[in-house]
Parts: structure tokens; C-alpha cells; sequence
């Protein structure tokens, strides 16, 4: 009997508060996904960085015959001999792990096979265009700085680039993207509090003369709140699966298509998995959060 009065009272709640129960779970739902779009794109940043952090290089390239470098200007280019004498002075640096030198038709080889679809990119670069350069492996990737200032200026560099310089500037762009998502998240969650504190308020008032019988006759606080605390349950319940839903929706439409693009570090569905879950149970306890406290300050029993 206990039971059914106050599921009976859950339902009136709901019903007579429909429009705002609506905006209720609309708001959790898209704060719970902004929030898991968040922690999505955090994940994926992890797997991306874990992948490449012993991948990344340092990459010397070689004076050609007439480069516009002006540290290459009169060279005819770099003979076998200052090759072999180059690549003794980086292996001899303390930083590096392994030199790997990779001759123009190599260097050309990976120019098409990265940009295979831009057929007017591979008629205007012929194998001659493509410099001659020095892959180095570091130990510490974050040991680059060291490495680049000894062969800057060096004989028959023409330039040095950093692919970990080139890749935080990517991962930056993403943390943007990851921040901008979870504090718009904070903000609709923020505003689905404020609205389920005033569904529960208007709960509260319109059935305020059923409250008081119910107090008369001696029934306790936790009883008499119950009801109201459900109703804030229910709706985010109901918003969280509405995220969840939106999630996958985003995992199978927008994670998925977006790694064709990156390294082979797919966003797994048992990570998906664990951030619907902990979506799901946020969205819950804030509404039965905003619901004690509302019913502390506005239900007087």
C-alpha cells in the first residue's frame, strides 16, 4: 500500500508538471553528453599521446643544390662523405636513440602515399623536389630542444623540425575542444538543478494540503519526501538515457568517422561503455541533490 501511494503520487507529480519535467530531461540529457562528449574526447587524447610519445622524431633535413636556405646558398648540396660525418655528430649526442636517414626517392614515396587523392599536389612535386634528411629517435621526446639547438646551423642542415611541436599544437586544439565541452556541460547542468529545484517546489506547493495531512497524521519526512525526490530520480534517469543514446550516436558518427583521420587509436566501446555509466549515475545524483535541497528550504514539515 505504501509502495503504490507514493508511485501514484510520482505519477501525479509528473503529470502536473509535465513542461517541466520535459525541459528537465531535455536539459540532463544534453549536459550529460556534452560532459560525456568531454570525457570521450579526453580519452581519445590519452590513447593518441600513449601512441605516439615513442613515435615522434626529429626530423634533419639535408642541404639540395640551389636550396633558398641561407645557410645552404652557394652549396652544392651534401656529398657522401658529409652525410656519413653528420650522421656520426647526431649519434654521438646524448639524447638520441637511433638515426635513420631517408634518401629523396623514399622521402618521395611517403609524400604520395600521404597524399594519394590530391592528384594536382603529385603531378606539380617531382622526386627530385624532395630533400634528403636525417630521422632521429630521441629517448625523451621532451629532450627535443637540446637535440634541435646542436644541429641548427650545422654543415649541410638546412632545417630541423620537431614532429612533437607540430603534434602538441593538435592535442591543444582538442583540449579546446574537450574544455569548451565540459564547461558548457557544467552550465546545463547547473541549469537542469535550477529547474528540477523548481519542479520540485511547484510539486511541493500544488500538493502542500496533502503534505499537511500527512504530517498529521504522523507520517515521516523521508516518507513525505520521497515522492518528490522520485520524480527528480525519474527524470534524470530519463535524461541520462537520452544521453547515452546521443553518445553512441556521436561515438558510431562522429569518433568513428574522425579516426580514419589519426593514428590507430579507436575510442573503444567499453570506454563508451564507462562514460554512459558515469553520465548516467551524475545526472541521477544531481537531481536528487536539487531535490533534498529544495524540499529542505521549501517543503515545511
Amino acid at each position: 500500500m505504501r509502495a503504490n501511494f507514493i508511485f501514484s503520487e510520482v505519477w501525479i507529480g509528473l503529470r502536473r508538471n509535465l513542461t517541466m519535467t520535459i525541459a528537465v530531461i531535455v536539459t540532463v540529457a544534453i549536459g550529460m553528453a556534452l560532459l560525456g562528449v568531454g570525457l570521450m574526447i579526453n580519452s581519445q587524447i590519452s590513447g593518441m599521446k600513449d601512441h605516439w610519445s615513442d613515435k615522434v622524431e626529429v626530423s634533419v633535413f639535408l642541404c639540395k643544390k640551389n636550396d633558398a636556405f641561407p645557410q645552404c646558398k652557394g652549396s652544392g648540396g651534401v656529398n657522401a662523405q658529409e652525410q656519413a660525418a653528420l650522421k656520426t655528430q647526431i649519434e654521438s649526442l646524448p639524447q638520441v636513440e637511433r638515426v635513420e636517414f631517408e634518401d629523396a626517392a623514399k622521402a618521395y614515396a611517403n609524400f604520395r602515399a600521404q597524399n594519394a587523392g590530391n592528384t594536382v599536389m603529385l603531378s606539380a612535386i617531382q622526386v627530385g623536389d624532395m630533400p634528403e634528411s636525417f630521422r632521429v629517435k630521441l629517448k625523451d621526446p621532451d629532450t627535443y630542444g637540446a637535440v634541435i639547438d646542436s644541429l641548427k646551423g650545422a654543415a649541410g642542415v638546412s632545417n630541423v623540425v620537431n614532429q612533437k611541436a607540430i603534434l602538441e599544437n593538435f592535442f591543444g586544439l582538442l583540449e579546446s575542444l574537450r574544455w569548451a565541452a565540459l564547461v558548457i556541460a557544467i552550465i546545463l547542468v547547473f541549469a537542469a538543478a535550477l529547474l528540477i529545484g523548481n519542479t520540485v517546489r511547484l510539486s511541493a506547493y500544488n500538493r502542500r494540503r496533502e503534505t499537511g495531512i500527512m504530517r498529521l497524521v504522523g507520517a515521516s519526512n523521508l516518507y513525505i519526501q520521497l515522492p518528490f525526490v522520485m520524480e527528480g530520480v525519474i527524470a534524470g534517469l530519463l535524461g541520462g538515457v537520452v544521453a547515452a543514446l546521443l553518445l553512441i550516436i556521436s561515438k558510431v558518427f562522429l569518433f568513428d568517422k574522425v579516426q580514419a583521420y589519426l593514428a590507430n587509436t579507436p575510442l573503444t566501446w567499453e570506454t563508451v561503455a564507462t562514460v554512459i555509466t558515469l553520465t548516467m549515475i551524475i545526472g541521477v545524483v544531481i537531481c536528487v541533490l536539487a531535490s533534498f535541497i529544495t524540499l529542505r528550504r521549501y517543503l515545511r514539515v
